[in-house]
């Protein structure tokens, strides 16, 4: 339902009643709801954020049924499903404040929404149940889809009341959390454009993204991130304020705001002025902005529109197999970058559109904490880049190689039995007793100290994931499910699922969507064309790369090359702009012998093909070592499982320097011996590798060799 003002003197008298309207139809439904005896105050929030967000009523009040009613006498109602999009004649604009046509046909017919539509929705269903999670002091602490809802308005009205203008940016500029969630819808509510920024960002990158998203406001979460912006505000012509929302600022500074503050500034806006606004948006406007990059110049601010986002909230997350909350609330950790499609729309969007009960991880999370916390929260669901996949690998074979004999011989007998079974079989749900008996001993065990023993869907996506990785998983009875889009396609085109599973692809086009392969060659690579309703509205001023990248037809062009099988199972081969063409003229796709040669040798981080305009290939090799864990950046110590492989070619190395430095002999006859194995399944004699080397340091963004964006890619490409 959509709230179509005509307040009286009641509800003017108590602005709350405005923003808890829908609760009324929740609280019919619903039976945890206990009119007259449920404190608004409750659920064990912090008084800092919630306190402010019930400022209007004392903590002490409660909600009488009779005195919402009375508010809602004077309210009407309209149904969802009456609003349509502003008609437009383009399938792409450029300008901020642009309309689109939706791409609707025969197979795609459902009504488009906005998202202050669909939350409405979602809060005559989902109200009650526990919507945002985070750990505060040792403690979770939870607010519900009512309170969700609560707090995005009053967030918006904060933003109103700060001076954002309509189509004019919020940008955040901080890692994952309640406040970046109700910011994010509260932006949306107040007709503004959510902009996520990586907070690995510098200051230049900062200010580049925030002028062309013309922002008007800033969140960050901590003094590091408030620096940054203090340093070129003065380069800022629209930034108003700026929210700082983890710490508190180290000094007074005029228009720097905490959440509390900001959050009770909004209460000087009239709900009307909010509803009005909410009122006149229209599916096919731009809410979202995601900046993403290529190999050279600036990012590109790829628009989504509302419907972009509704739509493959609720369509793109299903064909995921993600579950609505009256069959089961799907529990979901958030860690990734929100300044990405994938996790914004995994854990925001996707949220909202099924009642999803979304848990913090800490900010270090990707460092060290990650596991603790999927052992304390027990997720139903859960996304990961290849390298977070990689990285719980290498902690189970650590852990294992440090075992006893005896659990070893076990936990190396389980995964041989599970892994030859899920590998023969992949799509198989029949489970032989050695398997179950494997399962029930030994893999069980270590799902759960991982914090997967509730998890029933693992996914991954956009950089390639190692067949060694994905072998692993499938040994531990984990199997991933591969997702493939890109910004530009609001996340996911194609998913897989238990039905629709077959190992190494990455699943099946949406339902309601298109896909095509164009220049397709004799293997049967083609660039891979998406049509849909995840289709982006165009990039943000930059009419020629829109035109690069939609077609006249209205199909937009990702420029990664895969197939298609009989049963539309696609699989990615390469990047376009990726293929070495050699002097002799020949196409060479690097990624598939890239990934050969880190399969024959476990040892090997980053394998990096060379050979375009050359008479024969040569490659670049890294060998895996730890990672600093306040940076980052590679060090000079090897893995686990890199000592193990020396161990087992006879080397003593432990550092990176002893192999390269002093060109270890067992080591590099070892890599010889692996590369000349790829080489004899070489499909013609181009496609074999003439020369290599190892570096002395593996890639990084610190190095150069990784881009800020190509490092956290996630489903969706580049």
């Amino acid at each position: 339902m959509i709230l179509r003002r005509n307040i009286g003197h009641e509800c003017s008298k108590n602005p709350v009643f405005c923003s808890l309207l829908a609760s009324r139809q929740l609280t019919k439904a619903s039976p945890k709801v206990r009119w007259g005896s449920t404190k608004i105050s409750g659920f064990g929030v912090r008084p800092g954020l919630l306190g402010f967000a019930i400022g209007i009523l004392p903590a002490h009040q409660y909600l009488s049924k009779e005195s919402l009613n009375n508010a809602l006498d004077n309210l009407y109602l309209e149904r969802a499903e009456d609003k349509e999009e502003v008609s437009a004649e383009s399938l792409w604009t450029t300008s901020a404040d642009g309309l689109v046509k939706i791409r609707m046909d025969h197979t795609c017919s459902q009504t488009p929404k906005t998202v202050h539509q669909v939350f409405l929705e979602s809060l005559e269903k989902y109200g009650n149940l526990t919507a945002l999670s985070s750990k505060r002091d040792g403690k979770w602490e939870r607010i519900t889809y009512s309170q969700y809802y609560l707090l995005s308005r009053k967030a918006a009205k904060g933003f109103l009341k700060l001076g954002l203008e309509r189509v004019h940016s919020v940008a955040v500029l901080g890692f994952n959390s309640t406040e970046w969630f109700i910011s994010a819808v509260g932006t949306v509510f107040a007709g503004g454009i959510l902009t996520g920024i990586y907070t690995t960002s510098s200051p230049e990158a900062c200010q580049y993204i925030a002028n062309d998203c013309k922002a008007n406001v800033i969140l960050v979460d901590t003094q590091k991130q408030l620096e940054k912006i203090l340093k070129i505000w003065k380069n800022l012509p629209y930034l108003k304020a700026v929210v700082m929302y983890r710490e508190t600022p180290a000094e007074r500074i005029p228009n720097v705001y905490t959440m509390e503050e900001f959050l009770e500034i909004g209460n000087e806006v009239p709900d009307s002025t909010l509803d009005d606004i909410l009122n006149s948006q229209k599916p096919n406007q731009c809410c979202v902005l995601v900046y993403t990059s290529g190999t050279t110049g600036n990012p590109k601010g790829v628009m989504l529109s509302q419907d972009n986002i509704t739509w493959t909230a609720k369509f793109g997350s299903r064909a995921g197999d993600i579950q609505p909350a009256e069959i089961q609330q799907e529990v979901v950790v958030s860690y990734l970058p929100l300044s990405h499609i994938a996790a914004q729309m995994y854990d925001l969007w996707t949220g909202i559109q099924w009642g999803a009960n979304i848990c913090f991880a800490e900010p270090d999370a990707l460092k060290t904490s990650l596991v603790t916390t999927l052992r304390e929260v027990e997720p139903t669901a859960h996304m990961g880049v290849p390298r977070v996949w990689e990285k719980i690998m290498e902690g189970v074979k650590g852990a294992s190689a440090q075992a006893g004999f005896f659990k070893r011989k076990m936990f190396l007998w389980a995964m041989a039995v599970t892994m030859e079974r899920n590998l023969s079989c992949p799509s198989s749900d029949l489970k032989p007793f050695t398997m179950r008996l494997a399962d029930y001993l030994v893999l069980a065990k270590i799902r759960k100290a991982l914090g997967f023993a509730n998890c029933q869907k693992n996914f991954y996506g956009a950089a390639p994931m190692t067949t060694e990785t994905l072998h692993f998983f499938l040994g531990l009875n984990i199997r991933l499910y591969a997702g493939y889009g890109l910004s530009e396609s609001s996340g996911p085109h194609f998913m897989s699922n238990s039905y629709n599973y077959r190992l190494y692809s990455s699943g099946k086009v949406l339902p309601g969507c298109k896909a095509k392969l164009v220049n397709v060659d004799a293997e049967g690579n083609g660039e891979i064309c998406l049509w849909g309703r995840t289709v982006f509205m165009g990039y943000l001023n930059m009419e020629e790369k829109t035109r690069e990248a939609i077609d006249e037809d209205g199909w937009l062009h990702t420029g990664d090359v895969g197939k298609l099988d009989h049963e539309g199972f696609l699989y990615i081969t390469g990047r376009l702009k990726e293929l070495i063409v050699t002097a002799g003229g020949e196409n060479v796709p690097p990624l598939p012998i890239e990934e050969a040669v880190k399969m024959e040798l476990p040892i090997i981080s980053n394998a990096m093909l060379i050979g375009d305009q050359r008479k024969f290939l040569s490659m670049l090799l890294t060998l895996k070592c730890t990672l600093d864990p306040e940076t980052s950046d590679p060090t000079d110590y090897l893995t686990d499982e890199a000592l193990e492989f020396c161990q087992k070619v006879g080397s003593k190395a432990t550092k990176v320097s002893e192999i390269v430095g002093k060109k270890d002999e067992a080591i590099y006859q070892a890599v010889e011996e692996g590369i000349r194995k790829v080489n004899e399944k070489a499909a013609a004699q181009p496609y074999r590798i003439h020369k290599w080397a190892l570096l002395e340091r593996d890639f990084s963004i610190s190095g150069g060799e990784f881009g800020r964006f190509s490092l956290v890619v996630l489903c969706c490409g580049h």
